[in-house]
């Protein structure tokens, strides 16, 4: 197996991507290589300062850089030897099997789809993104790709992430909730309903109904669908909520009491881990002909290293394969 990690995307690269990318290695088998793709005076320092990788990590040269705020797709025409570009270009040539980036998603997903072909029975991509909850993970699609969808793109969705939630989380049958602003079936708009409309009818589909977003965290789903700028909304609004609730319980804690703050440390640190989006790695971007790893652009080191356990984990468990069988026996 090999992975083209872009090594100039996210707000620490190259340092941490590099030495993430490094320490994934122990998720994968002696055969596989990883090849950072970025500008080479910036990454062969980091990488050498990193051990362990000879003859299993790679430099592709790639002269530009694609900033975060960059609009995506014009990026992607203007700067074709930026990272993200010559990345994509490894996997539309058939020289790497996955792909893994922190930098510029809009630009990510765009060149997916302009260089990539999508998977029989897509009709576009979404990101699907694992969130820890109270009641287990849950997976969230679309948080970011596709703003202004149609009906039918949830629904497809929909399907995908199904697939996602077995084989990442092991669930048989994921329950699905239609992210609305109201549990009952007339509530939510246009789109909405007919995304329910057409899940409703597709009886392998696992439906509970419409889901408020207080229900996201009350182990009533598996699988939440929405379109991408609600669900980039949610995502960013739970990252930043439960970082502030852990810093305040932290604080509150040390003022009240240093001996009992230090007698909370490791069960404030346990509780963390469960909740720390830098756990999951990264969000898939589903639909696409190639397994596309997105992951948040502060990706530390720790990060992109669960990003190459996914990824070898989605890889070996042929998910792509398994979505192109449910897209294609669509009742």
């Amino acid at each position: 197996m090999r992975i083209a990690v872009d090594a100039m995307g996210g707000d620490h690269a190259p340092r941490e991507i590099v030495r993430g990318a490094v320490a994934g290695l122990c998720h994968l088998n002696s055969d596989s290589q990883i090849v950072l793709v970025g500008r080479r005076e910036a990454v062969e320092p980091e990488l050498a300062a990193c051990n362990g990788w000879q003859d299993r990590v790679v430099v592709e040269h790639a002269d530009q850089v694609i900033g975060m705020g960059d609009p995506p797709v014009e990026s992607i025409r203007q700067k074709r030897r930026s990272s993200i570009a010559r990345m994509v270009a490894l996997a539309g040539d058939k020289q790497v099997d996955a792909l893994i980036s922190a930098g510029n998603t809009g630009a990510c997903a765009a060149a997916c789809q302009l260089k990539l072909r999508l998977l029989p029975g897509v009709s576009r991509p979404g990101i699907a993104v694992v969130i820890p909850t109270f009641g287990g993970p849950l997976v969230i699609c679309d948080v970011g790709a596709n703003v202004a969808p149609r009906p039918r793109h949830l629904y497809e969705y929909t399907l995908m992430s199904s697939v996602y939630a077995a084989k990442l989380l092991g669930i048989e049958a994921p329950r699905v909730g239609l992210l609305s602003i109201g549990s009952e079936d007339v509530k939510g708009n246009e789109l909405v309903r007919g995304a329910r409309e057409l899940i409703r009818a597709d009886t392998r589909i696992n439906l509970t109904g419409n889901v408020e977003g207080r229900d996201l965290f009350e182990g009533k789903i598996d699988v939440a669908i929405c379109d991408g700028f609600v669900g980039n909304v949610v995502l960013k609004l739970v990252e930043g909520l439960a970082e502030g609730l852990f810093n305040t319980i932290r604080k509150e804690i040390a003022e009240a009491n240093a001996d009992l703050a230090e007698s909370f440390k490791p069960v404030i640190q346990t509780v963390w881990a469960k909740h720390d989006y830098n756990e999951y790695g990264g969000a898939p971007l589903l639909g696409v002909d190639g397994l596309c790893v997105i992951c948040h652009g502060s990706s530390d080191a720790r990060a992109i290293k669960n990003a190459i356990r996914v990824v070898e984990h989605l890889h070996r468990q042929n998910l792509n394969p398994a979505i192109v069988e449910r897209m294609q026996s669509r009742s």
